[in-house]
């Protein structure tokens, strides 16, 4: 028995060390199958192409109920509107990163895996959840079927817009701006300097009670800002990379009228802002002005997108 027992312990020793051996990330190859399978359909192949092969990301859009939160019913997304985001992703997100950061920014540092979903996922009191990202791993994108090919609309002028249409940034990219932004944080720390600015005022427990107009007087971009100083960088970063200029203005006068003509909070947003411009390019070169024209340029490029040939 004790033979038995030395035996094993040897046994687990040896699968331990031969497990911390594999400890080193391996950037330069896919986590996913790198051959095509036989049954693939041709949106699978150009999945591959476009997405798997070059940035290291599985794109599901065909329903995966383990990425899904089954409380909820939510239906599959449609072909047709899959091959359609797929596209406007790739040239308004993938892209204009590539285009500024070369080929391997994203490969080494996006999330893994998109998940696409038909409907909306309809929480409490009649909200809507646009789209979350697990873990900075997987990102769930919702409403799919709600792509409309002939009106495909992005906000340009308001960013209180609240006339209920299909707004592609509102739905789609400022999420996957926020949630990128939080992988960034998260493999290098940015300046502490950024928590004190709105020390104090954060609504960690009542959030959902700030709405946006009012969230300005406070130094915040957006209600879900208040939340917290990682979520207020997260949206600083993406309100400023999709706005237009004339949104971004009419943020920032929102935040004083809002505070009855004082400038406290239209001031907190451009010192978090400064920092965020500041951490970007000393850790990871990335100029966000630059970002943002290459952004809003390739949005105002959708309308003239083959959105259903795969070539």
């Amino acid at each position: 028995m004790k033979n038995i027992k030395l035996m094993l312990i040897a046994a687990v020793l040896v699968l331990t060390a031969v497990a911390c051996s594999n400890d080193d990330v391996d950037k330069g190859n896919s986590i996913f199958p790198t051959k095509t399978a036989e049954h693939q359909n041709d949106f699978d192949k150009w999945l591959y192409k476009n997405y798997t092969e070059p940035y290291n990301i599985r794109f599901n859009y065909k329903y995966v109920d383990q990425n899904s939160n089954l409380s909820y019913n939510v239906t599959p997304a449609e072909l047709k509107r899959s091959i359609a985001l797929a596209k406007i992703i790739k040239h308004v997100w993938l892209d204009a990163y590539t285009e500024l950061m070369g080929p391997t920014f994203l490969k080494e540092h996006c999330f893994r895996e998109f998940q696409l979903i038909g409907s909306a996922q309809y929480n409490g009191q009649g909200s809507i959840t646009l789209g979350f990202a697990e873990g900075g791993v997987r990102v769930n994108l919702f409403q799919v079927n709600n792509l409309d090919f002939n009106n495909l609309y992005i906000e340009e002028h308001d960013p209180y817009n609240t006339s209920g249409v299909f707004d592609l940034n509102f739905s789609y990219f400022h999420t996957m701006h926020h949630e990128f932004a939080h992988i960034l944080t998260q493999l290098k720390n940015y300046s502490t300097d950024f928590r004190t600015i709105s020390q104090g005022k954060y609504h960690s427990s009542d959030w959902v009670n700030v709405s946006n107009l009012k969230s300005g007087a406070e130094g915040f971009v957006t209600g879900y800002a208040s939340g917290e100083y990682n979520e207020d960088f997260a949206e600083v970063f993406a309100c400023y990379v999709t706005d237009t200029d004339e949104m971004w203005q009419k943020r920032l006068a929102q935040a004083v009228t809002a505070a009855g003509g004082k400038e406290d909070g239209k001031n907190a947003i451009l010192a978090k802002l400064s920092l965020i411009r500041s951490y970007l390019m000393d850790s990871w070169g990335v100029d966000i002005d630059k970002l943002r024209k290459i952004v809003l340029r390739r949005e105002s490029e959708i309308s003239s997108l083959d959105l259903e040939t795969l070539n």
